[in-house]
Order: C-alpha cells, then structure tokens, then sequence
C-alpha cells in the first residue's frame, strides 16, 4: 500500500475505535475497562495484520513485535496510548499507535530487514482517568511505579509488565500538537524538543454546612466561595507568568444541594512548565495563597501533591533523525515543545527518546472537536518509516 492508502486506512480505524466506548453519546476509555479490552482486541488485530506478533502485558498493554534476526538485537518502541479522558476525541493517543502500525506495515511489504526488535505499544493508561495518576501503563512497562502509586491501583499484578531497561535502543511516538502552531505555519509535521514538567495535587477546603436562608453572609465559613476565589487566584497567577499553565480541572462539592452551604470541596489542581524551576515555584505560590484564603475565610485547607513529573528533553539524537527524514522528504524542519505530557515521560527513565506532532485544526484536544487530515497523516507515516530506516542504517 503507498502511503496515501494507508493514510485513508488509519483514518477510517481512528473511526472505528472512536466508537468504542463505556459511555453513551461520548468517547471514554479508561484503564482497565470493558471499553478498553475491546480497544485493545481491535488494534491487536490490525498489528497481526501488519505482521506484528501481539500480547498484552500485565499493565493491559498492547504489544505487537516485529523480531529481527540479528543475534543480541535491542529493541525500539513506537506507539502511544489508547485509552481517553472523558468524552475525548478520536486522535489523541490512537493516532501514534495507528501511525507505528502503518509505518510497520509499510516496511513489511518493502521486504525491509530491522537489525533491532521493533514493538508497537498501546499503552493502557497514560490520561490518569481512573485513578488520577498519569503514565500508568508506561511507568508499569518502565519498572518506575512507586508503592504509593500501588496503593491507589486495585490491579496490583500491573508490576509484573516491567521490562529490562538496558533492552531498549529508544522510544518515539507520534501525537497530534494539541496546540495551533502547525496550523499557523502551514505544515503538517513537527518535531519536539522538550516535554514541560507537571505537577498535580487535590486541595480540599473543610467549612460548615449551614441552611442557605439561616446563616448570615458575614457569619459563613463556605468552602465552596474558598474554591472559587482560589480557582480565580490559580488563573491570575499563572497568566502571570510567562510559559506556566495551571489548571483547576475538577470540582466536588460533597453533599451538594440548592439551600445548603457548601461544607467540604475537592479540587484538581494541575500546574506545567518547560521549567520545572517555575513549575514548581507556582505551586508554592498557590500554596501560601490557598492557605491565606483559608484563614481569612475560617476553613481548612488540605493540600495533596498527588504526582510529580519533570521536563523531559527529547534526545537530540533521535531528534537529529527525525528532522533529516523530515528534510528529505522536502518538508521544512520545525521544532516545537510540549506542553502536554506524554508516554515518552514515562519512557525516558529507561531510554532515549523522541517525538513527532501531526497539525490537528485549531490545536484542538482532549475534545471531541479533535480533528486532523489525511493529507498530514501521509507524511507522518513516511517519515516514521523513514526514521526506522535510518535507524537501521546505524544500527546495522
């Protein structure tokens, strides 16, 4: 098949997997479910298709490998992940696993020879959806889960997915932007050079609940107004600073009800930066300016770092080889950070590795708005191809 053909081929699977899921009216796969069982049975099916020879791992990952015949062969990950937030789009995830199916399949019908293993993985949870903690399916495969992750996850065997570090030559994975600068530039490709650090925590603010006609104004302790001003404070303090994002993505009022004060409220807070320096200088920030709206306003204030994640810079080397397949396939050469997190975090405890974003319209994501073309889809194909070619060379 040339590329076009495959291109339309990973569209119409991306549809097709979009229509799995445990929520009516809405995309949503989360780790471990039903959904993502039979995600995994789909997309197992295609890499046998491919060629591929497929399991599933101990952390529900997908696995499809492409043994080489050279004695003593390393191995070379490509792939991404396949579940999604709630009420998700098609792209996010899908796309790299697809793309590394087809770029395998492209080089199995060439008659190509790999002088190292190729794997495609579908990694099983990289939003955090279900228990809150991002990477699980990668960090399992890395061997980087700590007790306290454990203790949060009711599937304790997922320890068992943990692989051999020195096994790996690299991982890369191709994404859409998830940001409007491809599409500004008019390019279909670019690649990354950092992924920015994050940090996320639960803050809980602890009040009275009261009747809603009793209890004067200046006599309240309300957690939910406590939420609300420091939701506002989390805005003005990261459009503050130059190149932090934060983000209050969840809220919980317990026992919530119209002509009742709020007593007790749960929230996400979600703060990233190429810098972890600054990252991590936000979140103190937040953290004196949650406890001073505490105080003032009689409440108490619970805060939980719930992970913590550095930058992760992508290694030059397999960067290198990404832009030279990029260039001989006559495309311009653009290099963009992340400010999304990624597998490739997760990944880069145990290897080097690199990333490749695809233009999806409007920089749209996490939505199901999420919309790329065909056309860009082409080259990312090529160039993945390209990069195991190159690769092959060197590694010959």
């Amino acid at each position: 098949m040339g590329l076009l053909d495959l291109s339309r081929e990973l569209m119409r699977r991306c549809d097709a997997l979009g229509a799995i899921s445990e929520e009516r009216g809405q995309l949503t796969r989360t780790f471990a479910s039903p959904a993502m069982r039979r995600a995994n049975k789909l997309v197992g099916f295609w890499m046998r298709e491919a060629g591929l020879v497929v399991r599933e791992d101990a952390a529900f990952n997908l696995l499809g490998r492409w043994k080489s015949k050279k004695r003593g062969a390393k191995t070379l990950l490509l792939g991404s992940h396949l579940d999604t937030v709630r009420n998700a789009g098609k792209y996010d995830g899908p796309l790299g696993v697809l793309t590394a199916i087809a770029a395998a399949k492209l080089l199995r019908e060439q008659g190509v020879e790999l002088p190292f293993h190729l794997e495609v993985v579908g990694f099983s949870d990289e939003e955090g959806v279900r228990y809150h903690t991002t990477y699980l399916g990668s960090r399992a495969l890395a061997g980087t889960l700590s007790a306290a992750d454990l203790a949060h996850v009711a599937e304790k065997q997922i320890i068992k997915a943990r692989r051999r570090r020195r096994e790996f030559l690299g991982y890369a994975e191709v994404h859409i932007e998830q940001g409007p600068v491809l599409e500004a530039k008019n390019l279909p490709i670019a690649v990354v050079t950092a992924i920015a650090g994050q940090s996320r925590l639960q803050v809980e603010f602890q009040g009275t609940p009261g009747h809603a006609g009793t209890v004067p104004m200046n006599s309240r302790q309300d957690a939910l107004a406590g939420a609300a001003e420091f939701i506002l404070t989390v805005e003005s303090v990261a459009a503050g600073r130059s190149g932090t994002v934060a983000t209050v993505g969840k809220l919980t009022v317990a026992h919530g009800a119209s002509n009742v004060i709020p007593g007790h409220v749960l929230l996400t807070l979600d703060v990233r930066d190429q810098k972890d320096s600054h990252s991590l200088a936000a979140v103190r920030t937040l953290h004196a300016k949650a406890k001073a709206i505490a105080k003032r306003r009689g409440l108490k204030l619970t805060w939980t770092p719930v992970q913590q994640a550095a930058a992760v810079p992508c290694d030059p080397n397999l960067t290198q080889v990404f832009s030279k397949c990029i260039t001989q396939r006559g495309l311009e050469v653009l290099k963009l950070p992340s400010g999304a997190g990624h597998d490739a975090v997760a990944l880069s405890e145990i290897c080097p590795v690199a990333m490749l974003f695809v233009r999806c319209q409007g920089g749209v994501s996490h939505n199901p708005a999420e919309s790329i073309k065909t056309a860009d889809v082409a080259p990312a194909i090529g160039v993945l191809a390209d990069f195991m070619q190159a690769l092959a060379v060197r590694y010959a």
